[in-house]
């Protein structure tokens, strides 16, 4: 890469100022109360002996002494270990080496707090799935619960998978005055191609391979401590943390229980210490994640075809931080961004094979170089985004940053923007009579991306495999899976559907799915228009739909919409479903409330409403109280 910065694109120029113009008032007032929040300062200086005595009680001497005497950096860390699941396993060790760190720079950390960490792997088609989106702004809330006592200088984030990250990060926006830094597990080696694991799955959805053998593929899969290792929303979260300047340059995908990855936990440590006020460089968050941060996530994830939750997750981060993200922001980056990697299930490379083949050090390099990046914005590392074309390194023991790869090493897994797999990011918004949702085609073949055929209604994920070896969806079709939805039961992931439909299409059937609910990174070749809103129970289209109308999905246009003419489906009635049966059973009868407060799927599906766009509507009598 060449010393001068290349010209930034002119469509994530435009991007980027509409963010920023249409999000002026609400960014505001949010850098306001955050720079209040800091003038207030750490509570640790100003709190009753009592009140400090239980805040380093259970700390050994020389914590006490330097916390004592306030003229060092105290950093609170919030993690989401449990030795249940693979991804989070690893964090295990991590308190234990960030305080010893921490004092060898003068310093202490503390463990502020645990957060929950659920897994869809394991909940994939069960109820507890329905509690997964939720667990998300349920993670903000204990991240603030932890960090409400008011002791730190800073907060290390330990975090990786699905919804772990984003609530993590929303959390991190409303502590915007402190500074923050994310500390990743990274991924479990390679096991079982997922080629192989792919087939299996397939071979057992036709009657054709025994529970023994699918359980036997699914262990040399997922076999050991680490984030699973094919491209979904974990492994998305790491990219874009990283795009983010949120992590350290190249430490997303350094496997656990290495030598590697202990020197980067150490070393986030280390660098978030002089983050801090008493550091000397202070960086607090809200200075450091603004509207080119997060389009720099947005291109980064549409690059590496990456998740289509974080259309979700994205916008409700994006809003902590006092930023109004909107779907057409991802369509119009999309048709600039280039693809440049095929990971599973965008390919048949697992993420080793992507950090073996030059990894983010070479993924920003190509970015950075097409003035696709930000490349300006703060970082933890204490530089500008620049600095993350390097990689790092251990030179006897010690960790150095060298020059990543200026060529990839597999150009089956990574490219470069001279040459990439597609021109596009892949992802869309369609939009229609069936109102608005989004695409991800970056595994879809192109002659599968128009479906218009009949349409077959579910309104319990459960019901299609019935239908299915029964054979009443052995034609071309359409699965409308409705009542899915944030507000309906908590917008869980469908991908139980994915290997019957796989199927389908395979017998040379026309087959898409349309659903309120999600799909996620690990959707693949079958077109799936997913986050439908405003989702069946609130009012939207796919509650009028019956068996047999004629829907088109064309996502070369953008289009979703049902063959009818427009004053019959206008008079048409919407049909009422029952869900009385998604509201009780595995603690959803907890999350009632949840469910009556989540957003819409284009605002994120959040349940803390607007943050401060509510406020400023208040400020100008647009809302009331008593109706917020």
């Amino acid at each position: 890469m060449t010393s001068t910065t290349p010209e930034l694109n002119d469509t994530v120029k435009r991007v980027t100022e509409r963010i920023r113009e249409r999000s002026a008032e609400r960014r505001a007032l949010y850098e306001s109360r955050m720079a209040d929040q800091h003038k207030r300062g750490v509570h640790r200086g100003e709190l009753s002996c009592g009140n400090l005595a239980h805040g380093f009680a259970a700390c050994g001497e020389t914590d006490k002494n330097s916390l004592k005497l306030m003229n060092s950096a105290n950093l609170g860390i919030i993690s989401s270990y449990n030795d249940m699941l693979s991804a989070h396993q690893p964090l295990e060790s991590f308190p234990a080496t960030i305080k010893e760190a921490a004092r060898a720079m003068g310093s202490t950390a503390q463990f502020a707090g645990g957060v929950p960490a659920m897994c869809d792997g394991v909940t994939q088609g069960q109820p507890g799935m329905e509690l997964s989106l939720f667990s998300r702004d349920v993670i903000a809330m204990a991240t603030a619960v932890g960090l409400s006592h008011n002791m730190f200088d800073a907060a290390l984030y330990l975090g990786v998978c699905d919804k772990i990250v984003p609530g993590l990060f929303i959390a991190a926006a409303r502590f915007g005055h402190l500074p923050a830094t994310f500390v990743p597990a990274g991924p479990m080696p390679s096991g079982l191609p997922n080629k192989e694991k792919a087939r299996i799955r397939q071979l057992y959805a036709e009657g054709k391979a025994s529970r023994e053998d699918l359980l036997e593929a699914e262990s040399e899969s997922y076999h050991s401590p680490g984030t699973c290792t094919f491209y979904g929303t974990a492994n998305s979260n790491q990219l874009m943390m990283e795009m983010m300047g949120l992590h350290l340059p190249g430490t997303s995908f350094v496997n656990p229980g290495t030598e590697m990855r202990e020197a980067l936990t150490r070393f986030a440590t280390e660098q978030t210490v002089r983050n801090t006020e008493p550091g000397g460089d202070y960086r607090p968050f809200y200075k450091q994640i603004d509207e080119r941060a997060i389009v720099n996530a947005v291109v980064g994830l549409l690059a590496s075809g990456g998740s289509t939750n974080h259309t979700l997750h994205l916008v409700a981060m994006a809003a902590a931080a006092g930023l109004t993200l909107t779907w057409e922001d991802f369509t119009d980056l999309s048709a600039v961004t280039p693809s440049l990697m095929q990971v599973y299930p965008n390919g048949q490379a697992d993420i080793n094979h992507f950090q073996a083949a030059g990894g983010m050090s070479y993924l920003f390099r190509e970015l950075l170089g097409a003035g696709l990046l930000h490349g300006n914005i703060p970082t933890v590392f204490g530089t500008d985004l620049t600095a993350y074309t390097q990689e790092p390194f251990l030179e006897d023991g010690k960790l150095v940053w060298r020059e990543g790869p200026e060529t990839s090493l597999d150009e089956e897994v990574l490219r470069g923007v001279a040459t990439p797999f597609a021109p596009t990011g892949g992802l869309t918004v369609l939009d229609g009579n069936l109102g608005r949702g989004v695409i991800k085609v970056s595994a879809v073949k192109p002659e599968h991306r128009v479906v218009e055929a009949p349409i077959k209604i579910f309104e319990d994920q459960n019901d299609l495999k019935g239908a299915f070896e029964a054979g009443e969806l052995d034609r071309d079709v359409i699965a409308v899976v409705r009542f899915q939805g944030p507000k309906a039961n908590g917008m869980p992931e469908l991908h139980k559907l994915t290997p019957y439909l796989g199927v389908l299409q395979d017998r040379g059937y026309k087959v898409a799915l349309v659903t309120d609910g999600r799909m996620s990174g690990a959707s693949g070749k079958v077109p799936a228009a997913i986050h439908i809103s405003p989702e069946a129970l609130d009012g939207g289209p796919l509650a009028k739909l019956k068996d047999g109308d004629i829907v088109r999905l064309d996502a070369d246009k953008g289009e979703l919409s049902v063959k009818i003419d427009a004053h019959t489906w206008a008079e048409r009635p919407k049909h009422v479903g029952d869900l009385d049966h998604y509201h009780v059973g595995l603690g959803r009868e907890l999350f009632g409330g949840f469910r009556h407060l989540a957003m819409r799927g284009e605002e994120g599906a959040g349940v803390f409403g607007g943050f401060e766009a509510d406020d400023l509507a208040r400020q100008a009598g647009q809302i009331h109280d008593e109706d917020a």
